[in-house]
């Protein structure tokens, strides 16, 4: 009896002292070469973004933490977070010259490096066949079967129904207005952005502006869905109610019925139309070749449509209020902006009409205008992007200081807020509002498919001496798997400012609200933007959106 207990606890000895020295080599040994904060033996780096979350508003979108903890490690090029079991090892990227390393094609990766699994997590959102989740060649398929319709000689064509649909936007903040009522800027700002993206993609009326009960389905299905995935509710993706996922598969269910009915009809509607009659929607160009609606194409079509709501909504609307706030609160920026729009638009002329009349030739000619959007994008993007090399695949990236890692099996996170805020880059100004850094290259069009464009273009940063990197900007990713939407996103952005920034003036209330000084007025700094009672930053519901959802007043403008 006593041998067995003996060898029991020799057993148990050595069982232990293997789990440790595993345990040490998996936590410490393992990545050790690459930039990080001190591990702990048990919780990884679980315990340091705790500590890093409690300095500051734990509403803060996480990417302010990866920022804050890499900046107490003192890298600038990448930083590793051991998180498992929870998750995998995440190394979040900071510098360009990592990431486009990331996204860019190669022999061993054509389409870069391949998604991250996490991606997965997306699913009962855009769905299972979805492009965004797609790998490989069934991806680089569903890219050539929708790039005709996101072209941008084919958007501009759709330009009428992006105007039409921004009249029922002014309307909605006309009646604000009228009332002086308080009100969250995110709610008119996603219901237009849904409108357009029924028009152009679907050339469906989604009556998204409309109360909820006059909603399409697909709207008021797909609205509850996302709100479903929103932080507000603790339904991050760390939770696993079942209550909430079963709520959650309800409403999938409902958005993809809804969608595919949509589909069937206007399919129906294709073959029955006259040569010239056909729609020139998104759908239809991706269905001209398709005889036979079966169940397997109808559910593709379906996941693709999931796809471009939830990211064509999103992006846009999201630019929109940081938009609207950042010229509420930037006097320099916003008289420059309108003295383009009455220079290009006409003073006194309706912006919807002098857009329809003149089209291209007027939305070329918004300089200013685009170099504004571009600056919101850099200083809040709504994501970055998630990329993983299997184990094995032996991708190595150089660092800045001429270090090569190699970042097998780790979800290779492209942190676009900390790379485009990056000092190396930006210079003193890199989290100010400077639209003027842009001005000479309001391109926002990653050329090529292939991601062909990844010379370093020569762009001021700002503080009129050193240059920005074309990689250095990235809000729809770059290279092979950059954003099939984003000529859209913009085209929305300079039709729907140009229709409203001389029409209103946005009062920020809550977070981000103007400091008054004793006479009631705007206290201006030093950098010519007026000073804030708190700083208004991102939350996560599922992308990075403004924590209070933009609460806000305005006004009908009274030119001085």
């Amino acid at each position: 009896m006593a041998w067995t207990a003996r060898l029991l606890l020799l057993t148990l000895v050595v069982l232990g002292w293997y789990s440790y020295k595993t345990l040490k080599y998996y936590r410490i040994k393992q990545n050790e070469g690459v930039p990080q904060p001190p591990p702990n033996l048990f919780l990884g780096h679980m315990k340091v973004i705790g500590e890093f979350y409690r300095k500051g508003d734990i509403r803060r979108h996480i990417d302010y933490v990866f920022m804050s903890v890499a900046k107490s490690v003192g890298t600038n090029s990448i930083c590793l977070f051991d998180v498992r079991p929870a998750s995998y090892v995440i190394c979040v990227v900071l510098s360009h010259e990592v990431a486009e390393q990331i996204s860019k094609a190669t022999k061993l990766q054509p389409w870069s490096t391949p998604k991250s699994p996490t991606v997965t997590d997306l699913e009962p959102i855009v769905g299972s066949h979805s492009i965004i989740m797609a790998q490989g060649v069934t991806w680089k398929g569903l890219r050539k079967r929708y790039n005709a319709g996101f072209a941008p000689q084919h958007i501009m064509s759709l330009l009428s129904r992006i105007v039409e649909k921004t009249s029922l936007f002014l309307d909605v903040l006309d009646a604000h207005a009228r009332a002086g009522d308080e009100f969250t800027l995110d709610h008119p700002c996603v219901n237009l952005t849904f409108d357009i993206i029924g028009a152009v993609v679907m050339d469906t009326d989604f009556d998204a502006q409309r109360p909820k009960s006059e909603q399409s389905d697909i709207v008021r299905h797909y609205s509850d869905l996302l709100s479903s995935f929103t932080d507000d509710n603790g339904a991050g993706w760390l939770y696993a109610n079942p209550f909430l996922k079963r709520r959650q598969y309800r409403l999938g269910r409902a958005v993809d019925s809804a969608i595919k009915s949509a589909i069937k009809q206007k399919f129906t509607e294709m073959k029955a139309a006259t040569q010239s009659t056909k729609a020139r929607s998104v759908l239809a160009l991706s269905l001209q070749d398709v005889d036979e609606m079966d169940e397997e194409v109808l559910q593709i079509t379906a996941d693709q449509v999931k796809s471009f709501l939830f990211a064509g909504h999103d992006t846009t609307s999201i630019l929109l209020q940081w938009t609207f706030y950042e010229l509420s609160r930037s006097p320099r920026v916003l008289a420059t902006l309108r003295a383009e729009l009455d220079d290009v638009l006409g003073k006194d002329a309706d912006p919807r009409t002098v857009l329809l009349a003149r089209g291209e030739d007027a939305d070329k000619r918004l300089t200013y205008t685009s170099a504004v959007i571009k600056e919101i994008l850099r200083l809040y993007p709504p994501a970055g992007t998630a990329r993983m090399a299997p184990k094995g695949t032996n991708l190595f990236v150089k660092l800045p200081e001429g270090k090569d890692v190699c970042l097998d099996g780790m979800v290779i996170y492209n942190c676009a807020t900390a790379i485009q805020r990056d000092p190396a880059v930006y210079g003193d100004t890199a989290d100010d509002f400077v639209p003027e850094r842009w001005l000479g290259d309001t391109d926002t069009h990653d050329v090529g498919e292939n991601g062909a464009d990844t010379a370093e273009k020569a762009k001021p940063n700002g503080n009129g001496d050193a240059k920005v990197p074309a990689s250095a900007w990235r809000p729809f990713e770059r290279g092979p798997r950059n954003c099939i939407g984003q000529e859209l996103a913009n085209l929305e952005a300079r039709v729907i400012l140009a229709c409203a920034v001389r029409r209103y003036d946005f009062v920020k209330v809550g977070m981000g609200e103007l400091a008054l000084d004793e006479k009631g007025r705007p206290v201006e700094n030093a950098k010519g933007q007026y000073e804030v009672k708190s700083e208004l930053f991102n939350t996560r519901q599922v992308t990075a959106k403004p924590v209070d959802h933009m609460r806000m007043r305005v006004k009908l403008h009274q030119p001085q």
